[in-house]
């Protein structure tokens, strides 16, 4: 996003002398959710083109219908940000502070006669829209007097109408072929409490409406805005010109990115929620930015992903295997890789010193020295994973077989002879033989194997739980199917906890959001919970390779 449309725009301005304040650009949510991937796109575009002009960037709320906000969605908004380094902390504001402002604009449209109270009710005002072939229908109640109109608006202020019941509309055009345009509802009656100011307002300014004169307030100077928003244009022009501001604020729009393999309607994801289908906002399987960071996703990756998008200036389609990609590439070198076996299985080396515990040095990371080595216990009985294992191998096989011999990493050559099964005829156990000639770093004595595997001790160990995750819907439609119940759409396979895990030692003292790469699973974070037994949970973030 080093260089777009939208930044030549901006340097023109600068140039020509458009604005003679800082350049300052905003991302205005309504807090009535939380963030989710999806939302960065737009954050990212809008803090990072005030910042290549040293310019300010405001977070606002758009806070202007009680019916929906809360102060949960406000703090967790913030909280994202800050976390994504996208915030300027002295520069949040809220729409509804600016209030009386507001309204002291809508009296003046009045008095202007650009402004008029219109007693249609909803279905009424659909039906004298227009189509786009045909025009509005002017209301009975457009020639209204400034006087009359203006008694009916502090009355409305005043509580002494019910809701739907009286608007406030702009006096435009109703035969405009833009249907935004066509004396669009400026304000309308809400009596609910507001998470902010109370019972103090009963009547709320429409976003189109607000939107404009929230920007003038703040001296925003460049409103960037997805292309939803560019019908719109004419109308947040309008407001700021009919107002006669100087120097008014200008909106301009960018491609709005869509993403495949992800759901993030904030609806469906409020409904996610509400019904319990998932453990919150939070929940690692969910596109939120808090879901995404409880599952491990680095800051740094998510802003690779982002900017991996560029601007366009129509609508494009990413998937979001994309931001996979971009955390294997960030923690490939960053991390420390080390054995845990997820679903382990016995093997009893029967030649090895029942009593004896050798020590073994093995690096980090052979891509970053800096992340030095430890030293990993070694002994008679070891886990290694039960998928390492076949009694009877398959073409291209090249793990641990009957009669077959496998490399341990760090450590030494080792060869099955026999198997233990359980009464139900399940391998249980592996009776094995190592060879002492071929001590990790020693050459192997001049012996070769197929196959490399992990392992941990059997006792020297950490145990803990792990939970690997899959896509929470299989395709991106079925969400959108309304014959299926939630419980129905998503993935069944989305969630797999595995109880009994081991690793290394070193995994016995990690703190939550602590990243590992698990040889041959993938990257890992610590979630900030703990089980129900008490132990540790990891999260896998990503296999190492696209499973998609």
């Amino acid at each position: 996003m080093d260089d777009n449309y939208i930044h030549k725009m901006i340097e023109t301005d600068k140039e020509e002398g458009v604005f003679s304040r800082t350049i300052c650009t905003r991302f205005p949510p309504e807090p009535n959710g939380y963030l989710h991937v999806g939302s960065l796109y737009a954050i990212h575009f809008s803090y990072f083109a005030a910042k290549k002009f040293d310019g300010n960037f405001n977070l606002r709320f758009d806070d202007t219908n009680p019916l929906k906000e809360d102060m949960e969605y406000v703090n967790a908004i913030i909280e994202d940000m800050k976390w994504m380094g996208w915030l300027d902390e002295s520069r949040i504001y809220f729409g509804s502070d600016y209030s009386e402002f507001i309204y002291d604009c809508a009296v003046k449209l009045i008095k202007m006669g650009k402004a008029y109270v219109c007693d249609l009710g909803a279905d009424e005002l659909r039906e004298t829209r227009g189509t786009l072939t045909e025009s509005g229908e002017n209301s009975p109640y457009r020639e209204r007097s400034p006087e009359e109109n203006l008694k009916l608006f502090e009355a409305m202020r005043a509580g002494k109408y019910e809701n739907g019941e009286k608007t406030l509309r702009a006096k435009i055009d109703m035969t405009s072929s833009n249907l935004n345009m066509r004396d669009p509802v400026i304000y309308r009656i809400i009596h609910a409490e507001h998470y902010r100011t109370g019972d103090k307002w009963c009547i709320y300014p429409m976003y189109d409406f607000a939107h404009p004169l929230q920007d003038a307030y703040e001296g925003v100077t460049h409103s960037l805005c997805s292309i939803e928003f560019r019908n719109h244009r004419p109308l947040y022009d309008w407001v700021l010109e009919a107002l006669s501001f100087e120097e008014p604020p200008r909106q301009r729009e960018f491609g709005r990115m869509n993403m495949t393999g992800v759901v993030t309607s904030k609806r469906y994801l409020k409904e996610l929620v509400a019904g319990k289908h998932v453990s919150g906002w939070d929940d690692p399987r969910m596109p939120t930015i808090k879901g995404l960071r409880r599952r491990g996703y680095t800051r740094e990756a998510i802003g690779d992903f982002i900017r991996s998008l560029g601007v366009s200036k129509d609508q494009s389609t990413v998937d979001i295997s994309m931001l996979d990609h971009c955390l294997r590439h960030d923690l490939k070198a960053k991390v420390k890789s080390v054995m845990a076996v997820l679903n382990p299985l016995k093997v009893v080396i029967e030649n090895y010193p029942e009593s004896e515990l050798e020590w073994l040095k093995v690096e980090y990371n052979s891509e970053n020295d800096l992340l030095g080595s430890r030293e990993l216990p070694f002994g008679r009985e070891i886990y290694i994973e039960a998928d390492d294992f076949l009694e009877v191998p398959v073409k291209g096989f090249k793990r641990l077989t009957t009669g077959g011999e496998v490399r341990l990493k760090g450590a030494y050559f080792i060869k099955c002879h026999s198997v233990i099964k359980d009464e139900h005829g399940h391998i249980v156990e592996l009776r094995c033989t190592y060879d002492p000639e071929t001590k990790s770093g020693s050459g192997f004595n001049g012996r070769k194997v197929k196959g490399t595997i992990h392992w941990v001790h059997a006792t020297e160990n950490a145990a803990f739980e792990t939970v690997l995750f899959e896509r929470l819907f299989e395709s991106d439609e079925i969400a959108k199917i309304k014959e299926l119940s939630w419980d129905e759409k998503i993935n069944p396979n989305s969630r797999n906890v595995l109880k009994t895990c081991f690793g290394e030692l070193s995994l016995s003292t990690v703190m939550a959001e602590d990243k590992f790469q698990f040889m041959r699973h993938g990257y890992f974070s610590v979630d900030y919970n703990r089980s129900e037994t008490g132990r540790v949970v990891f999260n896998r973030i990503v296999p190492l390779k696209s499973s998609y």
